[in-house]
């Protein structure tokens, strides 16, 4: 974790802001929440609108701010696989909640929910 970028935080949400609000951080946490560890290819089928470079840097900071867990594995071809820390799982209920918000927004908007049954 940055203290240095953490010290320049105002206030909670802004520090919650800080951590899971890159374009695909809430998403990442709300799949590795639902599958527990996930390769990074796995990441990338899972989100595909994210480039790889995109996916991989975000993926970092989450790692660099605590919430994500990166295993090395030394093998040839080399694997990679990424968890929640404990920090991580806890902002799973945040994430359930974008995700109820989000089911109601479309229901709002007439719209069918691309993600129904989770």
């Amino acid at each position: 974790m940055d203290k240095q970028k953490a010290m320049k935080w105002h206030c909670s949400v802004e520090a919650t802001l800080g951590v899971l609000g890159g374009k695909y951080k809430a998403i990442i946490v709300w799949h590795l929440k639902r599958a527990g560890v996930m390769r990074f290819s796995e990441l990338q089928k899972a989100i595909p609108q994210a480039t790889a470079k995109m996916l991989s840097q975000q993926l970092r900071e989450m790692e660099a701010d605590g919430v994500v867990n990166r295993q090395l594995f030394p093998v040839i071809p080399p694997k990679t696989e990424y968890s929640l820390t404990e920090l991580g799982q806890s902002s799973a209920s945040m994430i359930d909640a974008m995700s109820d918000w989000g089911h109601l927004y479309f229901k709002y908007l007439g719209l069918p929910d691309p993600c129904p049954e989770e």
